[in-house]
């Protein structure tokens, strides 16, 4: 790769620390990116999980309070993430680069169509946990559920937090606040998980992985600074029409 491309691929990291850090969807910058730069999409698929990972950090910390009380649950959810995540990764590496290639578009519009209905999922959310009466818990389905979640978040990843958040809000019984807690230590565990996988694969390319890991951390902080003055509706519906132009790109190459 030569200068110009590092530094597209570092403003492309910006643009998502600061979109995931107001209202997600930073894959669906990155991501296609990469592969416009000339990085076959396995290699940049691999390449954007690793480099993303780090910013997965700051919603822990911002949410470590509503953890409390929640050891149990989050040793169930967190293992399910970290064995989906790295089931995800083995198959993503044993995928042929024409079939990936092919189905990317796909891929691409699923994660635009999830981040769609993030808003949508926690309303209908906040209204089912406020009327029911009794506790419906199934830690095992929702176990099941996630790791399964956790396959698509290794494989692919976009989305990923949306899918959990819903699986939670459906087998289990606490406030939205404490669940999207939980949802956020579940898509830290498959992401660390998948991530540490594929280092030890050569898909990796680790310059630019650092020069969008350190991109993604402005952008990150960026994001906290501006997140009061941004609209995370507005931001969030750009970057659905983006995915949804990249998409359509793809499928037209």
């Amino acid at each position: 790769m030569k200068e110009l491309d590092y530094l597209i691929a570092g403003l492309a990291a910006v643009g998502a620390g600061i979109v995931n850090a107001l209202a997600g969807g930073g894959t669906l910058i990155t991501f296609p990116t990469l592969t416009f730069l000339g990085m076959p999409s396995i290699e940049a698929n691999v390449t954007n999980t690793v480099a993303l990972c780090p910013g997965y950090v700051g919603g822990i910390l911002a949410q470590l309070k509503d953890m409390r009380g929640q050891r149990k649950r989050l040793e169930f959810f967190a293992g399910a993430g970290i064995v989906g995540g790295v089931i995800g990764g083995i198959l993503l590496l044993h995928t042929g680069e024409r079939f990936f290639r092919a189905i990317v578009p796909f891929l691409i519009l699923l994660a635009s169509g999830l981040l769609a209905i993030q808003n949508p999922v926690k309303r209908w959310l906040t209204r089912r946990l406020s009327i029911s009466t009794k506790p419906h818990r199934s830690r095992v389905l929702s176990t099941i559920l996630i790791g399964l979640a956790a396959i698509y978040g290794g494989y692919f990843g976009a989305g990923l937090s949306v899918i959990v958040l819903s699986v939670m809000g459906l087998t289990e019984e606490d406030t939205l606040t404490r669940l999207n807690a939980s949802k956020q230590a579940v898509s830290l565990a498959a992401n660390s998980a998948v991530a540490v996988y594929f280092i030890f694969s050569s898909k990796v390319l680790w310059s630019v992985a650092v020069v969008m890991a350190v991109g993604t951390l402005i952008g990150g902080a960026i994001g906290g600074r501006f997140a009061s003055r941004i609209r995370p509706d507005t931001l969030r519906w750009v970057i659905v029409s983006i995915g949804i132009l990249v998409a359509i790109i793809y499928f037209i190459r």
